[in-house]
């Protein structure tokens, strides 16, 4: 099955390379179709580059493109085909998880060194957070709904996603949520704003959600408990 997705996105980008030479900088791009067509080849181009395929000669895509559609004789045969499928699959798990694990392990360094820091506490589950403003209200249980604001940054200060920057506080359950967040929220108070610093296995682990997250990543979280909503409301 891995083959026929991989087979598929080579031809998919081998449908926009065809009949393009290496200058691809010269290409057109006016027409809604030549802009489409330039979106879907940066999207399989970028889908390739994250299973670690980043070394296709295109001028062997769109030869093979050619032959189909000219209804030539194929240049190599099929059980060539799947074992050269075969090795680029294997090649790029093995990139993959060379970088999981380069990924993993510095999370753990990250997170051995910042438990050392003024101000971080480390909870039983390896959970670590920080104190940005204290109050005294109310604490969610698990099954409450909470109103919050946050911002998600990965180690090295890239933002992935944000409330913030969007304008607009959201509402979740907290039992809902990733295992760090469900374990954070319930020890806040109402008006409190915490930094959680969350395990990758508090988080996604190695099943990242989006590219903007490598798998295995310790995750920052600056979160603030807006409110609880009350059941009564709601209903």
């Amino acid at each position: 099955m891995k083959q026929h997705r991989l087979a598929a996105a080579v031809a998919l980008v081998g449908l926009v390379l065809a009949g393009c030479d290496s200058q691809t900088s010269e290409v057109e791009l006016k027409t809604p179709a030549q802009k489409a067509s330039y979106g879907i080849g940066l999207n399989m181009g970028k889908s390739l580059a994250q299973q670690g395929i980043d070394d296709l000669d295109q001028k062997a895509i769109s030869a093979g493109i050619a032959d189909a559609l000219g209804k030539k004789e194929q240049q190599l045969k099929d059980e060539e085909l799947v074992e050269a499928f075969t090795f680029l699959q294997q090649r790029a798990e093995q990139r993959m998880l060379a970088l999981n694990e380069e990924s993993a392990k510095a999370g753990k360094k990250f997170l051995e060194e910042n438990a050392k820091k003024e101000g971080v506490i480390t909870t039983a589950s390896g959970l670590q957070y920080e104190v940005l403003k204290k109050a005294d209200g109310a604490q969610p249980k698990a099954t409450d709904v909470v109103t919050v604001h946050y911002e998600g940054k990965l180690t090295d200060g890239s933002v992935f996603d944000s409330s913030v920057e969007r304008g607009s506080p959201i509402d979740l359950p907290v039992n809902g949520v990733i295992p760090g967040w469900v374990e954070g929220l319930q020890l806040m108070h109402v008006g409190e704003k915490y930094k959680l610093y969350i395990p990758s296995a508090l988080a996604y682990g190695e099943q990242s959600p989006t590219p903007a997250i490598p798998a295995n990543s310790v995750l920052v979280f600056e979160l603030e408990l807006l409110a609880i909503k009350d059941p009564a409301a709601q209903q």
